[in-house]
């Protein structure tokens, strides 16, 4: 009898998506509470079903190939509208949180940061996120916060901040590369961000508003921002960083600004109101949008 779904295996989709997720088929197997070598095994078969190469080995760890990231999107957004509906039918009675939809970087570089801010004064609202990097996720949410293009005339989008895009790294790095200005910059390793639907500015893009060739040096691929930022503080390449999102980082010292050079960003990051958007959502709207009060 013919299943109606053409799916493959459920256990090799969820190796895929962890390890996809982490970039890494042992972070993956911790997770998973499997072995390394049982990760792999059901990655292989995958991709023999597929007739597609997924991951692309390396020697610190695996990067996903084109295939891959259209795949890992895919099956990311299934999981999560499947989790969605569980959380709701395992919390009925959660339709009095406020739900915020937004991406890893944004959560944990701007967002969550600023929550106990407003717990302190708003105990009575609880503040539940669904953190995803998918691109168009649909999840019952009373706000998102994007980094794009704000929507001309549409009364439930809000700025956030407008940020200026400046080249970061670590001390370290900064020092075994002996970056004094633009042109060492230009040839040293750099970690670029990929992925189909992503809106980030590019290498190239910055370096040629700033009167520059482009990039010479060597390419290290992420699809992740977060992983972006973890590499350049472990000193791996430079990165390009915003400054709303990187600031507190700057100011730890774990990266610093490589180059005096800014460029104004071309998106910017602003908030959505959804229609589901209660009394309590509104409130934590207006206190996001409105930085003077905290």
């Amino acid at each position: 009898m013919r299943r109606p779904y053409d799916l493959p295996s459920l256990t090799a989709l969820n190796c895929f998506e962890a390890a996809a997720r982490k970039l890494s088929f042992k972070a993956a197997a911790k997770e998973l509470n499997v072995t390394p070598t049982a990760v792999s095994h059901q990655i292989r078969a995958l991709e023999a079903e597929l007739r597609q190469q997924l991951f692309r080995r390396q020697h610190r760890g695996v990067e996903l190939t084109e295939a891959g990231a259209y795949l890992f999107n895919a099956v990311q957004r299934g999981f999560e509208v499947i989790s969605d509906v569980v959380r709701d039918m395992r919390s009925p009675g959660a339709e009095d949180d406020v739900v915020v939809l937004a991406s890893t970087a944004i959560s944990a570089l701007w967002l969550t940061p600023r929550l106990s801010g407003f717990w302190r004064h708003n105990p009575d609202i609880t503040i539940s996120q669904i953190v995803s990097d998918a691109p168009d996720i649909d999840a019952a949410v009373d706000l998102s916060l994007h980094y794009g293009t704000l929507p001309p005339g549409d009364d439930r989008c809000a700025l956030l901040f407008h940020d200026r895009i400046c080249a970061v790294g670590s001390p370290d790095f900064a020092a075994r590369h002996a970056i004094t200005g633009l042109p060492d910059l230009q040839r040293a390793p750099l970690i670029h961000i990929t992925g189909a639907n992503h809106r980030w500015t590019e290498w190239a893009d910055w370096l040629a508003e700033l009167g520059c060739p482009p990039p010479a040096g060597q390419k290290i691929a992420v699809n992740n921002y977060m992983i972006a930022l973890q590499l350049a503080k472990d000193g791996i390449g430079a990165v390009l960083g915003w400054d709303g999102l990187v600031g507190g980082l700057l100011e730890a010292g774990e990266l610093t600004q490589l180059t005096p050079e800014r460029v104004v960003s071309p998106q910017c990051f602003y908030l959505r109101a959804h229609r589901r958007a209660s009394a309590k959502a509104l409130r934590f709207r207006d206190w996001l949008v409105a930085p003077a009060l905290h």
